[in-house]
């Protein structure tokens, strides 16, 4: 038996002290903003029977045991699916048959080994190439990018930094042409700007990376022999916002007091969007970006919200408040409220106005994955990424209207401004005394349970007592406070299985659980200091997205495989690839999940996975690349003949500047290290992993 692979560095999360700087403002370091004493999965039923024994002793199914009942079967799979999410009383979990084929189809690729090399690691008989890089030109006028030459108005018209988020879309009449859409999630500014002081940044540094903040949208072209993507410059669709572009406030909490400013008296027009993450594709035709780690861009904090928030009582690291005073909470304290919203985005009208959808509530978004509804209204489900925070899902009350019209397109852009947000509350199906922080399986062979959607508000109705509507929507995280909601193990990217309709979670990692006066282990987070993180499956009762009830299980607990905590819903653990902290994730057309990673613990860089969630090999994990020294793989795209990643902020180590890098991706020494999108195709033309 093999050493279990080493855990590295001291930095909580298992980022570098350079990546929390900029990326997050030092989140890991600062108090804990949800103090609420909301009770933990499993806290529920410490000290009780667990829930199977209160359904056999119940005579009568009530509304609230219902979400845990029979009825939660999941929806009609293959005949080698999982055993299904049901809850019923004393059920147990199907024997898992053992696998017979050569590999899950999507995955039959040679995995790629753990390592720390400085480039973009991939299968063998595959190819790659870097599509586009930070600084690359996009619109007409913009010059070539030159690191000692940059300007605020040349990055306007140049490709963002820190590319998080990706979406490629259909072009039609423009043959091997599509969209690419990109978050640009943070600036690094000791990595973009020779001799930066970060004591006095000057006005056009400040001006430059808010010009590199924001969104970007450029058609490529494909390579006809060849998985091979280029941009294609000056195209009419191309376009760039930024921190500085217009941007309207949508929905119930439009106009409200609370979002107005002495720049906007309407509070419905809003210069910019920040940190934007991951996000989500709509079935329309639109991409949603969700606004994350907002809060370090503003100084001077001094309310309760802003504390609920994350936000800071000095000064910020960027010191954006010296060059404009919206930055500066004690001159508009409202400025904050403006931002931690899920942005949509129509890349096919480059003269639209993004809009920011107050309907789905206002936190530190991940990410927002659209599904629909048996009768086609859209169900958006969303992650609060932040430590002990809450899992949400929208359920628009509007129909999607097919087709391309100009009237469908013109009602599908209304569809997330109308419906109920709610938060999710998770009870486990076992004995709390189960549960001693070491991961070890419960005695019914699962981490599952049941779970019930708690309604926060509806339209101009607020379901949260002591809160109006519009605050439910702004200070969302405060009604999740009051009604109970289940903390969790930062929730981050969702993606709803196209094929089944189940819903998976990445919840990245805690390493507080478990600490003095923090919540300890429970059923749907069984690690204490959980480093590694784990991914949460969830099945809606009846199948309907719009329920009010739901089952769910841990599908993944990541770590070394040879770690006795580590769990991959049964697969054989020395088949598996080690993984760590999972962050991104999404769907090919076999029913694969792919997973990138974010501050890998495992003496490993980042990378990006392929797991089967159905039949025979369902949890068979394999490594498809990884990325450079510093970066993070981000924003995954899986088609059939092509798989896109982000590598977001390579070089990012600790005591790196543009002086001293630590990576030289990718255009080799001597060059100034660049965030950039990545395909990687095979060479033999044939479909991903097939």
């Amino acid at each position: 038996m093999r050493n279990l692979l080493p855990l590295i560095g001291s930095h909580p999360g298992g980022r570098s002290a350079l990546t929390c700087r900029y990326r997050c403002g030092d989140a890991c370091f600062q108090e804990i903003p949800n103090t609420s004493d909301n009770e933990y999965a499993g806290d529920i039923i410490a000290g009780a029977l667990s829930r199977r024994s209160m359904m056999r002793a119940a005579a009568v199914v009530t509304v609230a045991t219902a979400a845990g009942t029979a009825a939660l079967a999941g929806p009609a799979a293959p005949v080698a699916e999982a055993a299904p999410l049901t809850g019923r009383p004393g059920s147990k979990p199907k024997p898992k048959p053992k696998p017979t084929a050569p590999g899950a189809r999507g995955l039959r690729f040679a995995a790629v080994a753990p390592n720390k090399d400085d480039r973009v690691t991939i299968p063998d008989g595959y190819g790659q190439n870097v599509v586009i890089r930070w600084g690359e030109p996009i619109l007409r006028g913009a010059p070539a990018f030159d690191p000692d030459k940059q300007s605020a108005k040349a990055q306007a018209g140049q490709f963002g930094y820190n590319n998080d988020f990706l979406s490629l879309l259909p072009l039609r009449g423009e043959r091997g042409r599509q969209v690419l859409v990109a978050n640009h999630e943070y600036t690094d500014e000791i990595l973009m700007f020779r001799g930066y002081d970060p004591a006095s940044p000057t006005r056009e540094q400040v001006e430059i990376a808010w010009a590199a903040h924001g969104l970007s949208v450029v058609v490529v072209q494909e390579e006809n022999r060849t998985g091979k993507l280029a941009p294609v410059n000056r195209h009419p669709l191309n376009r760039r916002l930024t921190a500085t572009s217009e941007f309207r406030v949508t929905g119930p909490a439009a106009g409200s007091p609370l979002l107005r400013t002495s720049a906007d008296r309407t509070g419905r027009k809003v210069l910019g969007t920040l940190n934007n993450c991951a996000g989500g594709t709509t079935p329309w035709g639109t991409t949603l970006h969700g606004e994350e780690n907002f809060n370090q861009y503003f100084a001077n904090g001094s309310s309760d919200t802003d504390k609920r928030y994350g936000i800071g009582t000095a000064a910020t690291e960027r010191k954006w408040e010296r060059f404009d005073k919206r930055f500066d909470l004690a001159q508009e304290p409202n400025e904050a409220h403006r931002f931690g919203w899920v942005v949509e985005l129509d890349p096919y009208d480059p003269d639209s106005t993004p809009r920011k959808r107050t309907a789905l509530g206002r936190f530190k978004h991940e990410a927002a994955q659209p599904r629909l509804t048996a009768d086609g209204r859209p169900v958006v489900y969303m992650g609060d990424d932040e430590r002990f925070d809450y899992f949400y899902k929208f359920v628009s009350s509007k129909r999607m209207k097919k087709g391309d019209s100009r009237a469908a397109r013109e009602h599908n852009l209304t569809l997330l401004d109308e419906g109920t947000l709610y938060v999710a509350k998770l009870t486990g199906d076992s004995p709390a005394a189960e549960f001693d922080g070491t991961g070890k399986l419960p005695s019914d062979g699962e981490f599952d349970g049941s779970g019930v959607w708690i309604p926060l508000a509806t339209g101009t109705t607020s379901h949260v007592p002591g809160m109006t509507a519009e605050e439910v929507y702004v200070f969302t995280r405060l009604a999740g406070d009051k009604v109970g909601a289940t903390k969790m193990d930062r929730p981050e990217d969702v993606e709803p299985s196209p094929r089944t309709g189940r819903v998976y979670v990445a919840l990245t990692n805690n390493t507080d659980r478990g600490k003095a006066g923090k919540a300890g282990a429970d059923e749907a987070n069984p690690r204490n200091a959980n480093k590694h993180g784990q991914i949460l499956e969830l099945t809606e009762h009846w199948d309907d997205p719009a329920g009010d009830g739901f089952a769910w299980r841990l599908f993944l607990v990541a770590g070394d495989p040879e770690d006795p905590s580590t769990y991959f819903s049964g697969f054989p653990k020395e088949k598996v690839s080690p993984i760590s902290c999972p962050d991104n994730v999404a769907f090919d057309d076999h029913g694969n999940l792919w997973i990138s990673t974010d501050g890998n613990q495992l003496g490993s860089h980042d990378g990006l996975f392929g797991v089967a969630t159905l039949g025979e090999r369902r949890g068979e994990l394999k490594q498809f690349l990884t990325v450079p020294t510093g970066a993070e793989t981000c924003g995954p795209v899986i088609q059939d003949r092509r798989v896109l990643v982000a590598v977001q902020h390579p070089g990012e180590v600790d005591g790196a500047s543009v002086e001293k890098p630590a990576s030289t991706w990718p255009d080799g020494p001597g060059r100034i290290v660049r965030p950039s999108v990545v395909a990687v195709w095979r060479k033999d033309g044939g479909d991903i992993g097939v």
